[in-house]
């Protein structure tokens, strides 16, 4: 059997084709098959915060100061517990006090923002005996330290340091002294620098207060005479 094509049936075929065609790429998919072809999915998860740097670094680095040589503490081998901080203000005392909590082996010092800077301290039995509220009386930078009677009659060693040991790197009361005093009369109760750094956050034979050296050049600095004093 023979077809034959007319040129017009040609005409009309390829006019068909292009329509069809045309209204392919113009044409609006129903909502369904839309919806089939852009799936929506959840957005991904946030990824956490990174932490942020520790500057344990440089706040325990080694410094000249005074004339003296003050070795780095070599933070990482210190329960990070008892570095030094800002933490939300638990205390409840007002902005510009002093608290020290000698059951948690913290001094901290108030601030304006609803924070306090906190420190890690050893004390020694002198630093369990006296507790409440008295003031800042003085500081002094590279202080004396004078041995009590007491303490040289349980270490008749001390008895040369009788009338002082001048300061230096060996001194117990350390880089800076912070007195107390309550009622006008000194309580004995210091706040001090320490060259042995292995005792902070514990318990010592001897002394008051005791922090780090670095950690209580950055308090003295912050602690004007007067300053308000809490120990519990």
């Amino acid at each position: 059997m023979t077809f034959q094509f007319s040129r017009r049936s040609i005409l009309i075929g390829s006019s068909l084709v292009a329509a069809s065609a045309l209204a392919g790429c113009t044409s609006v998919p129903a909502p369904s098959l839309q919806a089939e072809a852009a799936p929506r999915f959840p957005p991904p998860p946030a990824l956490p915060e990174p932490p942020p740097p520790s500057d344990h670094a440089a706040m325990y680095a080694a410094v000249e100061d005074g004339g003296y040589a003050l070795p780095a503490i070599p933070y990482t081998k210190v329960d990070a517990r008892f570095l030094r901080q800002t933490v939300p203000n638990p205390t409840g005392e007002p902005a510009g006090t002093l608290v020290v909590n000698t059951a948690e082996k913290f001094l901290y010092f108030v601030q304006k923002d609803g924070t306090a800077r906190r420190y890690g301290v050893g004390l020694g039995r002198q630093g369990y005996s006296w507790k409440g509220r008295a003031v800042v009386q003085r500081k002094r930078k590279w202080p004396t330290w004078t041995p009590p009677d007491a303490m040289i009659k349980r270490d008749p060693k001390l008895e040369k340091w009788r009338q002082g040991m001048p300061p230096g790197l060996d001194n117990p009361l350390g880089s800076r002294a912070l007195y107390i005093f309550k009622d006008g009369q000194d309580t004995l109760y210091r706040i001090h620098g320490s060259p042995q750094w292995r005792t902070i956050g514990k318990s010592a034979s001897s002394g008051c207060v005791r922090m780090f050296n670095q950690d209580v050049m950055d308090l003295y600095e912050r602690v004007p005479s007067k300053t308000p004093l809490l120990v519990i």
